[in-house]
């Protein structure tokens, strides 16, 4: 027995000292490979564990491991990740991270048609915002908002959830291009943007890249003021997720669970996002609810194809907010909602609760199927093929609350982009490819819900003195009117009619580049076609008439050159021109003529622009960008009606308006310490209305009221936005995984919009300071972690008028002014205080 003891007791000090020995501590220090500085807070993993460590605010790091040899992977944000061998107890000493500004550590599926800048040696006047800033900095805000300290940038946020306008060189959103992984998200027939569409982009969104002015795209796509590209989530290559809970001011929650496979030893990948929103709004009366669903499966079968499927939408409904003359918020507050009226009684109360000016209800799910197919070492092809079905309404109690009426804008959509690049030689880079779009746009008004009534009679003005009744209600939930649609015409009234606009194009590219110079040239070439159907103002309703198809082509052409003059020093010159066809609505008269078109019609859009740029790259110190730009907006049409009024309806065609933006933007990036990073940015603009425009007037029944009528407006401002804004924002690491950031945003030199042609007023100029806290604190050993986050916008609360409709000049009685304007124009103040606090769960 003793003996046997003796044995075990010998074995279990060999297995002690051979567990002992498959051990190492390993340590080091990690720097950034620039400035040799230390980089608190990367994270270091053993490789093929979960065993890891952060460094420490001086940049080292101790890690125990169980193996006597090994590899370590070490990652920070912004910098290129690196492998390093270790072998038992070892000190590794200073490990060097590079700088990574690209977006080269995000999988970015069906590339080839997404058009990001850095994907071209000729460079362009861009901003990337990448996936650690926007999930920080989003907070409860819509995209614009995080774009706001990007040089001229400007993001108005219009009262209810969703309905924010963002400026971009000071043209608005219509003539801003929106790209979803290379899908164009514009509204086909006018252009528009609605935030409330999108509200889930946020969650999902990788990087948003804003190329102002010409911009990198190849499409022939409706932007005179720029490009931003929405690049979302699609495959991972890592097994991960979080879970995240957000609160915010006016009661508003928002919880968001989000989980990837990563790519397993088949190709396969599987991703699916889930969240959910509501709040009260900033304004009064102004709630919503939403919620947001994101699903993506991706296979790469080998190293030739990689396949990916996404899906995904954000349906919502949200209460709006009424403008309203500035002396009513100056009497009431910021919060006052024009359309607030108290009582059960009140015109604008539906039968589920309050909603003064009524309910937007939409949902709008979006897909695409992405290919990437490496042909060989120099040629690539990448499509997708994409799909989107918008249904939706604006839901308003009509009568002493007897009904909701709803005003539909629904539309299925169909496309596909494809883009075949070849690298001729080392130096020559070919890309051509076709854009298709296939447009089917549905525009009715019904009843959403009864609410003291059980059916509605028809007012017979709106469909040639033909009665009948509304007996169907189409509900106020966006899930509800996706999935129940009204497709029985009898069941419309007030209007009814679609549009089918279908779009085809080409485009191609060829890039020169060697090592110090390169130079691109660009063309596309697209046909762009309308029919419009007309079901309540014919012979019989219900029945369709067709229009005449309108044929209209369009083209644009740009080229460029960079040269780099050392290693820290670029500078580089673009120019181009667009014939862009004009928007379905000002084709077609928007009134009681059915089919009719506007006559003369409506010809392209001409835009001519010219940039030029100076890039300065110091390193992780100091870099800096100035572009100075000009672009000519010239032969727009603009329609605009002034609503129904009992039998009227008038509205106007005003042709020949030509705008002229130029300017000068400076961007600066510095890291002055180790741990602090300062950036500021100045836009110079003046962005002008030049010569005069011809305009018509027509009647309810599209007669021309009168003559041609010359309007003066050569010379006026042109208003919205800012025509001068600057900014400063930075960031102080207090420890690690600790900081603090702001940013200060300036606003000057604003006009008034209104009437063309009456001159715009001059607006005060305002500033906000915003500031956030970040602090992560590491769960476990293996790169579990809670991120902690807490934003608080315009710090002092400034008071402001972020908006200006009208043109009424000053009065003589300084009471009846607000910072010498009138307070009789209809105008919007600004939001105050806000805040919005989150914690984040990442595995």
């Amino acid at each position: 027995m003793k003996k046997i003891t003796q044995f075990l007791f010998a074995m279990a000090v060999l297995l002690c000292s051979a567990v002992a020995t498959s051990q190492s501590t390993v340590t080091g220090t990690i720097v950034d490979g620039e400035l040799n500085s230390p980089l608190p807070g990367a994270n270091i993993v053993e490789k093929g564990t979960t065993n890891g460590a952060s460094s420490s605010f001086e940049g080292t790091f101790t890690l125990q491991t169980n193996a006597s040899s090994g590899q370590l992977v070490i990652s920070y944000v912004g910098y290129s990740t690196i492998t390093v061998k270790f072998n038992g107890d070892q000190d590794l000493g200073e490990i060097k991270l590079m700088p990574d500004n690209t977006l080269d550590e995000i999988v970015i599926v069906g590339g080839g048609v997404i058009d990001l800048a850095e994907d071209r040696k000729t460079p362009v006047a861009v901003s990337t915002i990448k996936a650690k800033e926007i999930q920080e900095k989003a907070g409860n805000w819509d995209l614009p908002e995080v774009l706001k300290s990007t040089p001229s940038v400007q993001n108005i946020k219009a009262g209810g959830f969703g309905d924010g306008q963002m400026f971009l060189r000071g043209f608005d959103q219509t003539n801003t291009a929106f790209l979803l992984n290379g899908q164009p998200i514009n509204g086909m027939e006018d252009g528009k943007m609605y935030w409330s569409n999108w509200s889930g982009v946020m969650d999902v969104a990788n990087a948003i890249q804003v190329q102002r002015g010409l911009g990198a795209s190849k499409l022939a796509i409706s932007s005179v003021g720029g490009t931003v590209n929405i690049v979302t989530k699609t495959i991972d290559q890592k097994e991960g997720g979080f879970l995240q809970q957000m609160l915010g001011n006016d009661f508003f929650t928002k919880t968001t669970a989000y989980y990837s496979t990563g790519v397993n030893q088949k190709g396969w990948s599987f991703a699916s996002l889930l969240g959910y929103w509501q709040g009260d709004g900033y304004v009064d009366d102004t709630d919503g609810q939403g919620q947001t669903y994101f699903f993506s499966v991706g296979y790469t079968p080998n190293d030739h194809h990689t396949f990916n499927f996404l899906l995904t939408g954000a349906p919502q409904w949200h209460a709006v907010a009424g403008s309203g003359d500035i002396q009513s918020f100056l009497d009431n507050g910021r919060k006052y909602n024009s359309w607030t009226f108290d009582g059960v009684d009140s015109p604008n109360t539906l039968s589920s609760g309050k909603y003064p000016g009524g309910r937007n209800i939409y949902h709008k799910p979006v897909a695409n199927l992405s290919w990437d197919f490496t042909i060989n070492d120099k040629s690539s092809l990448s499509t997708v093929l994409y799909g989107s079905m918008g249904r939706g309404s604006f839901a308003q109690s009509i009568g002493s609350v007897d009904y909701a009426r709803g005003s539909n804008n629904n539309h299925n959509w169909y496309g596909l982009v494809s883009n075949y690049n070849n690298q001729l030689t080392e130096n020559l880079n070919f890309n051509v490819g076709a854009d298709i779009r296939l447009y089917n746009g549905i525009h009715f008004r019904d009843v959403r819900e009864f609410i003291t009534v059980d059916s509605v009679q028809a007012n017979s003005a709106y469909n040639n003195n033909q009665d009948y009744y509304l007996t169907e209600a189409g509900g106020i939930n966006p899930w509800e009117v996706f999935f129940k649609p009204n497709t029985d015409h009898l069941q419309r009234f007030g209007y009814d009619y679609e549009e089918q606009i279908n779009y085809g194009g080409i485009f191609g590219q060829l890039e020169y580049a060697n090592d110090s110079f390169s130079a691109f040239f660009q063309g596309a070439f697209s046909n762009q076609s309308h029919v419009r159907t007309e079901y309540l103002f014919t012979s019989t309703p219900g029945e369709g008439e067709k229009s005449d198809k309108v044929n209209n082509l369009g083209f644009n052409v740009k080229g460029g050159l960079a040269y780099e003059l050392s290693d820290a020093h670029r500078v580089f010159f673009n120019t181009g021109y667009y014939s862009r066809q004009p928007f379905h609505d000002t084709l077609y008269q928007n009134n009681r003529t059915g089919n009719a078109l506007l006559q003369p019609e409506a010809e392209n859009e001409e835009i001519t622009g010219f940039e030029a740029g100076y890039q300065f790259h110091g390193g992780r110190a100091i870099s800096a960008n100035l572009n100075a730009y000009h672009t000519t907006w010239d032969n727009v049409t603009k329609y605009r009606n002034n609503g129904e009024n009992g039998d009227d309806y008038i509205s106007y065609q005003t042709m020949g308006v030509k705008q002229v933006h130029y300017g000068i933007e400076l961007e600066v990036m510095t890291r002055p310490l180790d741990n602090l990073t300062l950036n500021g940015f100045l836009s110079l603009g003046e962005w002008q209305f030049k010569d005069n425009a011809n305009q018509r007037t027509f009647d309810n029944d599209g007669n021309q009221i009168g003559g041609d009528e010359e309007i003066v407006i050569d010379g006026f401002s042109v208003g919205g936005a800012a025509q001068v804004t600057g900014g400063i924002n930075g960031s102080y690491m207090i420890c690690p995984r600790f900081s603090v950031d702001a940013a200060w945003n300036w606003y000057n030199d604003m006009f008034s919009v209104g009437a063309l042609d009456e001159a715009p007023l001059s607006m005060p100029s305002y500033n906000t300071m915003d500031a956030g806290l970040s602090y992560k604190v590491m769960v476990g050993s293996d790169n579990k972690s809670l991120q902690f986050r807490f934003n608080l916008d315009n710090l002092f609360d400034e008071v402001y008028l972020e908006s200006v409709s009208g043109n009424l000049g000053a009065s003589s009685n300084p009471d009846e002014n607000y910072k010498g304007i009138n307070t009789g124009n209809t105008g919007r103040f600004g939001y105050g205080r806000t805040w919005n606090f989150s914690v984040r769960f990442n595995f």
